[in-house]
């Protein structure tokens, strides 16, 4: 089965740069492109409101000029466009299943724009089978060109971060970047307070030295299986989402595991992958667990 890049777009400028990225990704990757907007009808009192068939008619309007503009760009590239009538979250998860990746709008240093705000943002980002990708608006094609790496984050056992370390690479692969891996690590509690037992750590061999082996035994199977894939092992103490956020200015796309909760109130991300996704300067990928 061929999966393609999907993109929902909204109008704004936000999902245009989504939009053109996930033209980019389709190209390098081979896969046809498939443009959605999510689209339910919302009678309102307000006077200026549109009736159901006009706002029918912007939605056709909008999907139809996403995709001119996509095979504009990309002449020889496969691209559909497509209205999903119902709620957005439900509209979307449906579409990231039977997508290579999905790809959405972002501002950055906020809430996700559109028809993503607050918790259906949220939710989309926990509840997808497949890997999110979230592209501000002032993301340009330069920085994929420009040598940047691709940044991506690695803890616990080789399984733990085995789905984001496979998109990291392919990814990388696609393109022709460096990857960059980043594990960070604190000290426990008993090792926190005092420089006699930081001592005792160095004598027992060290904790650094236990991390970057960990790194490297999870980074194995990855190596042979692209061999191509210039690779830094990055180990630093701190906490794991300080740390890629320091390393993300430097960064084409920063990848990040994604650790779903469910609670009474909806499904929420964990605390890495939502500090990356507003804070990160460049795209950043979400990849569910495998």
């Amino acid at each position: 089965m061929i999966r393609p890049i999907t993109v929902g777009v909204d109008g704004t400028p936000e999902s245009r740069a989504a939009a053109a990225w996930a033209g980019r990704e389709a190209v390098r990757r081979g896969l046809p492109l498939r443009i959605v907007h999510a689209w339910q009808w919302q009678p309102t009192d307000v006077a200026i409101a549109a009736d159901q068939d006009t706002q029918a008619g912007w939605a056709r309007d909008l999907v139809r000029e996403a995709g001119r503009t996509a095979t504009e760009r990309h002449p020889g590239l496969t691209v559909t466009a497509e209205i999903l009538d119902g709620g957005a979250v439900e509209s979307l998860v449906a579409a990231a299943a039977e997508a290579e990746t999905l790809v959405l709008g972002t501002r950055g240093h906020g809430a996700i724009v559109g028809f993503l705000l607050g918790s259906v943002g949220q939710q989309v980002l926990a509840e997808a089978e497949r890997p999110v990708v979230l592209v501000r608006s002032d993301d340009h094609p330069e920085a994929e060109a420009g040598g940047r790496e691709i940044v991506v984050g690695q803890h616990g056992d080789p399984d733990d971060s085995s789905a984001a370390l496979g998109f990291a690479f392919e990814t990388a692969a696609a393109r022709g970047a460096g990857l960059r891996v980043v594990r960070a690590w604190n000290l426990p509690p008993v090792f926190a307070y005092s420089p006699g037992s930081l001592r005792l750590a160095d004598q027992a061999g060290g904790l650094e030295p236990y991390e970057k082996e960990a790194l490297g035994e999870a980074l194995r199977p990855w190596r042979e299986r692209f061999p191509d894939v210039p690779v830094t092992e990055h180990v630093e103490i701190g906490s794991a989402a300080q740390v890629l956020l320091s390393v993300a200015g430097r960064a084409q796309l920063v990848v990040a595991g994604r650790r779903a909760h469910r609670r009474a109130v909806g499904s929420r991300i964990g605390s890495v992958a939502h500090a990356l996704v507003h804070h990160a300067p460049c795209p950043v990928a979400v990849v569910p667990p495998s």
